[in-house]
């Protein structure tokens, strides 16, 4: 591991002015000290951000949530008002890795956490580390991307984020320039338009906060994953859901996926599809056929297609039964 200084600023405008491109922001850092001894990243400089104040509350706003993004996930899994409101969220954050990582690990570095790709994070000059291969393409790929990928074929390994897309969360990031506004979908940045990163941030900006809209009153949300080990795991796949139903048919919602494209993947026309559903189990897996159609599972990865069916079904049933 290479020597680097360790900032503590202070404040957030003290923040974001210590952030450069050879820099990196640390908090809970569950991500970045794997990425360190790996020598995956090799910063001169380390910004602590845990004293900043006001980063790690959850407060009820005019329409919706706001979380901090120094939250820790424990808290968010455990709060009432996620609970209630926003449940594919609180589901989510309570399936991350194991007690002791929820209560270090943060929303905005879950959202922003690097691949989990055994040859991104192995001994492997790839292309996301600056090389001419995805080694993915022609090895060992059960764990990787079946839609989305190319010419890397990683898959984004948070929870949250596909629950908060399903949620249509917007971000609020910080920078010298100053401060934005992000929808979650517009976050993440597919590998053919620029395989070394996963979403816009730039070096010098951080997320502050996540803001999420109240869903309708009708609605219920839910997540949903698959793991290899059963616990304690990454998503081999996963579903979130937001259902508006009643009178034995849906009315509306969104579906979101993990474990199976390098983003939080949604695609627009399976949410067009759930319009009048019955909520026989018969309609709903009918209505899984149409998830995932333009899938292009490599290998050792087509297994994901059926498996992400079946947890839609199954999520979907949890939801309107």
């Amino acid at each position: 591991m290479r020597n680097f200084k360790y900032l503590q600023p202070e404040n957030l405008k003290e923040s974001v002015g210590a952030l450069s491109e050879k820099s990196i922001p640390y908090s809970g850092g569950t991500d970045i000290l794997g990425l360190l001894k790996n020598n995956i990243i090799s910063p001169t400089e380390l910004v602590n951000l845990k004293n900043i104040d006001d980063l790690d509350k959850i407060e009820q706003i005019s329409n919706g949530i706001k979380i901090g993004a120094l939250t820790k996930l424990a808290d968010i899994a455990e709060n009432d008002l996620v609970r209630n409101k926003f449940t594919a969220l609180a589901q989510a954050a309570e399936q991350v890795g194991t007690p002791q990582l929820r209560n270090v690990g943060t929303l905005g570095g879950n959202i922003a956490q690097r691949p989990r790709c055994w040859y991104y994070r192995g001994d492997f000059d790839c292309l996301k580390k600056g090389g001419d291969i995805c080694y993915a393409e022609i090895g060992q790929n059960k764990y990787h991307a079946i839609i989305g990928g190319g010419p890397c074929h990683i898959v984004h390994p948070s929870d949250t984020a596909v629950a908060l897309l399903a949620l249509n969360a917007k971000l609020t990031t910080l920078s010298p320039k100053g401060e934005k506004k992000i929808p979650l979908k517009d976050f993440f940045i597919l590998p053919e338009i620029d395989q070394t990163v996963e979403n816009i941030l730039s070096p010098d900006e951080i997320i502050t906060h996540i803001e999420i809209p109240f869903p309708s009153s009708n609605s219920k949300s839910g997540y949903i994953k698959s793991m290899e080990r059963g616990a304690w795991d990454f998503a081999v796949a996963s579903v979130a859901a937001v259902i508006d139903h009643n009178n034995g048919k849906i009315n509306s919602g969104k579906i979101t996926f993990g474990g199976v494209a390098p983003i939080p993947w949604h695609e627009e026309e399976l949410d067009n599809s759930l319009k009048g559903v019955s909520l026989s189990s018969e309609s709903l897996i009918q209505l899984s056929k149409y998830a995932l159609k333009k899938a292009d599972p490599l290998e050792h990865n087509e297994y994901k297609i059926n498996l992400t069916r079946g947890l839609l079904v199954e999520l979907l049933s949890n939801l309107v039964g």
